[in-house]
């Protein structure tokens, strides 16, 4: 009895299989070019796949986007009236893919500046699947008010 409960479990879990790693130059293509495509809302280099899934949460929200047209009219929208910056902070390979950190300044007639982990997914050279966990655009007054109550130790 005690064997078939655990059949069962192992029935039940979801096996996801991997494929071979990308090559580090592949990581540091794809990286630099994903993070660039956050102040240009455009992937000249066609490094994201026509179908790329996008999950993304943001503070206090989630939502999904499909495709790469779906993303960039989502980044044109977002940076409407704003000049945006993007600077990476942290490349990681990954068995599938990479995790980028990196910091986007937004400057229009406030200054936010965000900072997002990226958890991107590639096959066939491209990214086909990006989970970003986002703090939010902090303003002036947020990053004064953090300044002043809680320093920093490190970048």
């Amino acid at each position: 009895m005690r064997g078939d409960r655990a059949i069962r479990t192992v029935e039940s879990m979801t096996i996801t299989s991997v494929q071979q790693s990308p090559d580090t130059a592949t990581v540091e293509h794809l990286a630099a070019a994903f993070n660039r495509s956050f102040e240009t809302c455009e992937d000249p280099d066609q490094i994201l796949s026509t179908d790329v899934f996008f999950d993304l949460f943001p503070p206090f929200w989630r939502f999904q986007l499909q495709g790469r047209d779906a993303i960039q009219q989502q980044l044109r929208k977002l940076n409407e009236g704003c000049e945006v910056t993007s600077r990476i902070l942290r490349v990681v390979p990954t068995s599938d893919g990479f995790l980028l950190e990196h910091e986007e300044t937004s400057c229009g007639e406030h200054t936010e500046i965000a900072r997002k982990l990226w958890h991107c997914v590639v096959r066939n050279g491209q990214i086909v699947e990006a989970t970003c966990y986002c703090n939010g655009g902090w303003d002036d007054e947020l990053r004064a008010r953090h300044a002043a109550e809680a320093p920093i130790l490190r970048p």
